[in-house]
C-alpha cells in the first residue's frame, strides 16, 4: 500500500505543517505584545502587521535549545514619521518588546 518513500513524505509533510501552525501562533503573540506596548506608550502600530526578520537557537534559562525570533514592527508618533519597534520571543515566551528612539508628541 504505501512505500518507504510516501511514508517519509508524508512525515516531511506533516512536520512542515507542524511547524507553520506553530510558527502563525508565535506571530499572532508577537502582534498582541506589539499592540498592547503600543497602546502603552500611545503610539500608533502601522500596517496592523509584524514581520519575522531573525531566526535562531537559543537555549532558555533551563538550558533547552528553542528558537529565538525577532519581530520587527513600525510604529508613528503623528502620522508623519516612521519608527521600528521589536518583539524578541525565545520559543512561545516573549523575552521583550522595545521602540526605536522617538520624539513624543
Amino acid at each position: 500500500m504505501f512505500d518507504l518513500q510516501s511514508i517519509i513524505w508524508l512525515t516531511l509533510i506533516a512536520i512542515a505543517i507542524y511547524y507553520w501552525r506553530g510558527a502563525l501562533r508565535v506571530k499572532e503573540r508577537a502582534y498582541i505584545a506589539a499592540q498592547k506596548r503600543c497602546a502603552e506608550m500611545d503610539v500608533q502600530l502601522l500596517d496592523e502587521n509584524v514581520y519575522l526578520r531573525r531566526i535562531w537557537f537559543k537555549r532558555n534559562d533551563k538550558g533547552v535549545l528553542s528558537l529565538w525570533r525577532a519581530f520587527y514592527f513600525e510604529f508613528t508618533v503623528g502620522g508623519s514619521d516612521r519608527y521600528l519597534g521589536r518583539v524578541i520571543m525565545l520559543g512561545p515566551h516573549i523575552t521583550h518588546v522595545e521602540l526605536d528612539p522617538h520624539r513624543v508628541h
